[in-house]
């Protein structure tokens, strides 16, 4: 459920609500660090629930010192009025025997907070990939019905490769195999979708094939297509690289390497 972090809840009608998956290379989370750190969005709330891991932490957007005393939660929400723009911050994996309750608590948030739309960044992993998809680029989308019939010419516009079926059973040459949806390790990303279009939601998903590694590029990259979707930045700040790295992003790879092993 999401507490407020005011007395008075938040309206999110109309809002533009942006997530990430817990995925590979955790592109998406470190993607919506960038949009928090850039846009300087205001903590609104988080979502208690038991399907993520216990944990707390820093502020990881603290840009003084006073701020760091801040104590943060594995799933928070920022907005920022200006662009109606609500973005859900996921800090901690989902526990994998509450995956389905976990999705199941979104949709009904989403639904019930008024959402214009949702968009999902997520990533899967690259090594699996077909013959057709290493010869494109490594961006992928899906669309629900519902958010199809009012972004489908901008969809359009954009140029983007919508993430392809596979056969159930690769390598078998029949004609008639049933083709399915398969995104391997992309989280929630598939049964998010799913659920989504069977309660007609607006939800789109944005992922990227990736591998485990140094994925700030990959998050980059993802934020970059983010932005000629929903122009959160104008186009003179996404030419000079404008998006802002969090401070917490200093310990992403843990300190150096301590001298006295030399």
């Amino acid at each position: 459920m999401f507490i407020s972090s005011d007395s008075s809840t938040p309206c999110f009608k109309d809002f533009t609500l942006v997530m990430p998956a817990v995925a590979v290379g955790n592109v998406g989370q470190l993607a919506v660090d960038l949009i928090v750190s850039t846009l300087h969005m205001n903590r609104v709330g988080y979502i208690h629930t038991d399907c993520l891991i216990p944990m707390a932490g820093n502020d990881p957007y603290a840009n003084r010192q006073d701020n760091t005393v801040e104590l943060h939660t594995p799933a928070e929400v920022y907005t920022s009025d200006e662009q109606k723009l609500a973005v859900l911050q996921i800090r901690a994996p989902i526990l994998q025997t509450k995956s389905k309750k976990f999705r199941q608590l979104l949709v009904s948030w989403i639904r019930a907070s008024g959402f214009s739309r949702t968009v999902v960044l997520s990533s899967s992993h690259a090594y699996q990939r077909d013959d057709q998809q290493l010869q494109s680029t490594p961006l992928r989308y899906l669309v629900t019905p519902s958010l199809m019939k009012t972004n489908a010419d901008t969809l359009k516009e954009l140029g983007w490769k919508e993430m392809e079926r596979m056969p159930a059973f690769p390598g078998l040459s029949n004609p008639d195999a049933e083709m399915r949806l398969c995104i391997p390790g992309g989280g929630i990303t598939k049964g998010l979708y799913t659920d989504s279009c069977e309660q007609d939601l607006p939800l789109a998903v944005l992922l990227l094939f990736c591998s485990e590694g140094d994925n700030i590029p990959d998050a980059f990259t993802i934020v970059n297509h983010l932005n000629d979707w929903l122009h959160l930045l104008d186009e003179h700040s996404q030419k000079t690289n404008k998006w802002k790295i969090p401070t917490s992003w200093s310990l992403l790879f843990g300190s150096g390497i301590p001298p006295a092993l030399f």
